[in-house]
């Protein structure tokens, strides 16, 4: 025992040595004791505490570790449990007992919301007071955005436009996620986020010319139907490919973090995009920069056909924040307070930490993927019923509303016969309108048009020529 305690103290005089000659000794620091009670001056910066219990080491992201590999592990309690190694990025502890982490944990991650089925406010509900003029314009809105479903949903089926795609069952997560946004904040969306547009000022006129392709669309006639993009609204365009918003969003985010800007990215997101390849990337490349940006998933269990039991075994979405290093919370999607609530939080603290935050709002898509599916095939009919009668989120917030006096039943049909005169209007309009010239098919993109496309576009002409009745008549040559 004798030999082993001077050799202990040997140790501690040569440790000693090494970290003056290293200059972090001063005098001002506190002492490190070990078993046998000799002790080290370790400045205050490498400890987090100074005490007779085992001595703890918290290092900040970007510290220098090289005063702190100075430390010998003989510096450690002999206590088994606190036995750890100084690894970059953190003190990692050591265990004599061979430990895998479980596969999923027992009890399922809790999912946030304030009001009921019936929408009355949970007990000792935790939640963002709204005015009366915030609350009746959000219910407004996600009426229009239910009207403009239904009817473009109709149109499309009598063959005025190629395609389209609703929001139902997912309106709350569109509207009450706006309002709690800030115009300058930037949204990258998916595909099912026409309701954020709404909320920020995009007219009815404006989504009808889109779905038409007319000439007064802002993407020129060359975008799919429901494609909508707007940059005086900060609403990046909408692009098929799945998931691949969600890097640029973080791309968007860091920017607005270099120019300190009081404002974040928002980028949306279905199920089924974070099982590519883009979502793992995304979420990884927003925690190491720091970036403020919001990832708000709207975990609707299906995508498409597939459900959300065949994509992955997690908990859902909101366990892999926390793997990557992000701050997450799971939410009731169909509840608007909720939504408003959780992403006027999670912006405050995007921008003011300047850190990532992980939404997964949990809903259930009650129409179709498209109207180039038909979910029946997949799902059983009482299913969808349910959900598009018992938690549809609009009946939902619509009960709170008139709780509180702010609605009423002469609100309500004034509301939806208004929005659907002006949306029949605005379909007329943009059916009339020009198509846009043939020409803007191959702009827009190159300052001068390189050969292989000035040679494309003279092979298009020629065959409309030859072939006229193939192409459409209107889309002026």
């Amino acid at each position: 025992m004798a030999v082993w305690l001077l050799a202990r103290s040997r140790a501690h005089q040569l440790v000693a040595k090494k970290l003056a000659l290293l200059g972090v000794l001063k005098q001002s620091s506190c002492s490190l004791r070990s078993a046998d009670s000799s002790s080290l001056t370790v400045p205050p910066a490498l400890l987090g505490s100074c005490n007779n219990s085992a001595t703890r080491f918290f290092f900040s992201r970007y510290e220098s570790t090289k005063a702190h590999t100075q430390f010998k592990q003989q510096y450690i309690s002999e206590d088994k449990d606190d036995q750890a190694i100084d690894f970059p990025g953190g003190r990692v502890a050591f265990t004599s007992e061979m430990r895998f982490i479980a596969e999923s944990a027992n009890k399922r991650v809790p999912c946030y919301r304030v009001l009921d089925d019936n929408g009355e406010p949970m007990p000792y509900s935790d939640y963002l007071q709204i005015s009366k003029e915030m609350a009746r314009k959000m219910y407004s809105d996600m009426v229009t955005l239910q009207v403009m479903d239904t009817v473009l949903y109709e149109v499309q089926r009598q063959g005025r436009i190629s395609f389209y795609l609703t929001s139902m069952g997912e309106e709350a997560i569109n509207v009450a996620s706006a309002a709690a946004l800030a115009a300058d904040d930037i949204i990258l969306p998916q595909y099912r986020e026409a309701g954020v547009l709404l909320w920020r000022g995009f007219t009815l006129q404006e989504f009808a010319n889109q779905v038409f392709g007319n000439i007064a669309d802002y993407g020129k006639g060359r975008q799919m139907p429901i494609h909508y993009g707007s940059n005086k609204h900060n609403y990046f365009t909408v692009s098929s490919p799945i998931a691949t918003q969600l890097s640029q969003a973080v791309g968007a985010a860091y920017s607005l973090k270099m120019d300190n800007k009081d404002a974040c990215v928002v980028t949306y997101f279905g199920d089924g995009g974070s099982s590519e390849g883009d979502f793992h990337a995304a979420l990884n490349f927003a925690a190491v920069m720091e970036a403020p940006v919001i990832f708000i998933c709207r975990n609707n269990g299906w995508a498409i056909s597939t459900p959300i039991q065949e994509q992955f075994r997690s908990d859902g979405l909101v366990v892999k924040g926390q793997a990557y290093g992000i701050r997450s919370i799971r939410i009731d999607g169909n509840d608007a307070l909720a939504v408003y609530s959780a992403v006027r939080t999670a912006r405050e603290m995007a921008i003011s930490e300047k850190r990532p935050i992980l939404i997964e709002a949990l809903t259930y898509r009650v129409g179709h993927h498209s109207t180039s599916d038909d979910s029946t095939k997949y799902r059983p009919v009482d299913e969808i019923e349910y959900w598009k009668m018992a938690r549809n989120p609009v009946n939902r917030f619509k009960r709170w509303v008139e709780r509180n006096d702010w609605w009423d039943e002469n609100n309500e049909s004034e509301l939806r016969s208004s929005v659907k005169k002006q949306l029949l209007q605005a379909i007329q309009a943009a059916e009339k309108k020009q198509k846009p010239p043939l020409e803007d098919f191959f702009n827009d993109v190159y300052d001068q048009l390189p050969s292989n496309l000035v040679e494309q576009e003279r092979q298009l002409r020629e065959t409309i020529k030859k072939h006229p009745q193939e192409y459409p008549s209107d889309v002026p040559l």
